[in-house]
């Protein structure tokens, strides 16, 4: 018997039998056609079933932060008017309120040490630019040369030791800064947070008394059990950060006692050597601190970085 046809090789006519090949269509290509129509729908398909999960999970995430801030904006009218509990920790709030009123008065200090830096900045480039000015009407004025001279000498002098001095104040400045701006701020950011989730909390609370006081049956018992879940998950946000800041006002003062206490000794021993015009006592405080001060000229860019 002779062995049939092999599929893969047969090929569909036009014209009948005997016809020309011009209308011969091989059958691995219309198959190999199909497979790729096929593997394309199924492609889409996993395409679209993603896209679908995507905006179901972000439905449903729009549905919580809108039930989340209804909840907390009702609670905060409820506080403001009267109506509503709040939770109150007096020892913690009292802390905290000591905490913003610290904040603001060493603002002030700041802002005060920045004005003194600029006016005594000033003061010490208008003393270099009389020192310059009187060394030279001492080469130019014979008759007043030792009279220009010795004024030239002080006012270098005195220039050199406010640049020590300004040395001092910038590192008090920048300390203080760094304890308000970045220290403080950071705990602040801790109590936005914790003040945050205090709210929350009772506002999931008063929605679990509010259910436990109505009806009793199949529905309700299922609604009460969902609010106990979230009224449980807000609980232990809000006692992990009451925690957290407890820690940090604890190791912020601790902090700010170590801070100020180096700071403010710094201030007082460069003042007193300066205005006492004690030049050795000033460069030692400095080298006490570890102060160093940059050479003149450090600031200004290089003829590269101006070009």
């Amino acid at each position: 018997m002779v062995s049939g046809p092999n599929l893969n090789e047969t090929s569909i006519v036009s014209g009948g039998y005997g016809g020309t090949a011009e209308g011969i269509i091989p059958t691995s290509s219309i198959k190999g056609s199909s497979m790729h129509h096929s593997s394309s729908s199924s492609s889409s398909m996993m395409s679209e079933e993603a896209s679908r999960g995507v905006a179901v999970e972000k439905l449903e995430f729009m549905k919580k932060w809108g039930l989340n801030t209804y909840k907390c904006t009702k609670q905060m009218i409820s506080e403001r008017f009267g109506r509503g509990s709040r939770t109150v920790d007096l020892e913690l709030e009292a802390q905290i309120e000591v905490l913003r009123d610290t904040k603001r008065k060493y603002e002030n200090v700041l802002r005060l040490a920045r004005a003194l830096t600029n006016h005594f900045y000033s003061m010490v480039q208008t003393q270099h630019a009389l020192g310059d000015t009187f060394a030279d009407l001492s080469q130019k004025s014979p008759e007043l040369r030792d009279e220009f001279g010795y004024n030239a000498e002080t006012q270098k002098l005195l220039c050199k030791n406010g640049e020590t001095l300004l040395g001092a104040i910038n590192f008090f400045v920048s300390s203080i800064n760094t304890l308000v701006n970045k220290t403080m701020e950071d705990t602040l950011m801790t109590i936005k947070m914790y003040e945050s989730a205090r709210l929350e909390f009772d506002a999931y609370r008063a929605d679990l008394e509010e259910l436990s006081l109505g009806p009793r049956d199949a529905v309700a018992m299922a609604r009460m059990e969902t609010a106990q879940q979230q009224y449980q998950v807000h609980k232990d946000k809000y006692e992990r950060l009451r925690s957290d800041v407890i820690i940090k006002l604890k190791f912020l003062e601790e902090n700010k006692v170590k801070v100020m206490h180096k700071q403010l000794l710094l201030f007082h021993n460069a003042i007193s050597a300066y205005f006492a015009g004690n030049q050795q006592q000033l460069e030692q405080t400095l080298q006490q601190f570890n102060i160093k001060l940059k050479p003149p000229g450090a600031d200004k860019p290089s003829w590269l970085e101006e070009q």
